[in-house]
């Protein structure tokens, strides 16, 4: 695997029933390839019952595997395979900006760096998913806690170091604590655009009432229901 400017990247693609999103997400991976550089791809199939793996068979560049059904547990399965000095995680929703790959890799050359993540939006062009994207991106920037669809990336040696993705609920924001200990997060000025259709079927506002009401159980010490969790993959 040649590098992306003398960085070697790996991108870890977890996935489950995402026949829908894959080849759109893979279609700009594909892109940053041919733009940016060679990067490893590990798609991690959770168990789908569609034709997502199939999908993403069908791209020479990715490597399919199989991991029982859990974003961490697929997360950390894809990781252990990778050969990269740097991970990115991102989800089949989510796609990367242009110069993705390359920024990334600038990141990765200052001698400090240990993780980072880009800013978010969402697909949708209602003023309401734009407001929620900025009071996230303030969020990010005052805590440095990322979410999964934001493109997290990690030097695999830090990664190692917090022993990978706790297997738990908002296993993102829990990692990204383990990760403040060895250094200071990296918050790209590119933004990843994640799929608005999860948001615009439970409701905008119920979306996002969900989403503050699982920070806050977090902040009082509290597990958050596991009915916020449902329709997560």
């Amino acid at each position: 695997m040649s590098g992306t400017h003398g960085v070697n990247v790996s991108i870890v693609i977890p996935f489950v029933d995402e026949a829908e999103a894959l080849p759109a997400m893979l279609a700009h991976v594909a892109r940053e390839l041919r733009t940016c550089g060679d990067a490893e791809v590990i798609a991690v199939d959770g168990g789908s019952r569609d034709a997502s793996a199939a999908i993403a068979r069908s791209y020479p560049f990715v490597r399919v595997m199989e991991a029982p059904r859990g974003r961490a547990t697929q997360m950390n399965t894809g990781a252990a395979e990778a050969t990269g000095d740097v991970l990115l995680f991102l989800h089949a929703d989510t796609a990367l900006p242009p110069g993705a790959l390359a920024a990334i890799a600038d990141a990765a050359r200052t001698p400090a760096f240990v993780y980072g993540g880009f800013r978010h939006r969402f697909s949708g062009a209602d003023w309401r998913l734009r407001a929620i994207s900025a009071l996230h991106n303030f969020r990010c920037r005052v805590t440095g806690n990322y979410y999964g669809d934001q493109g997290m990336f990690v030097l695999r040696s830090a990664f190692a170091a917090v022993g990978g993705f706790p297997v738990q609920q908002v296993e993102d924001i829990a990692i990204c604590t383990r990760f403040r200990a060895l250094g200071a997060p990296t918050f790209l000025p590119l933004a990843v655009v994640t799929s608005s259709r999860k948001f615009e079927r439970m409701g905008i506002w119920t979306s996002f009432a969900r989403v503050v009401l699982i920070l806050l159980c977090l902040r009082l010490g509290r597990k958050p229901p596991q009915a916020f969790f449902a329709d997560i993959r």
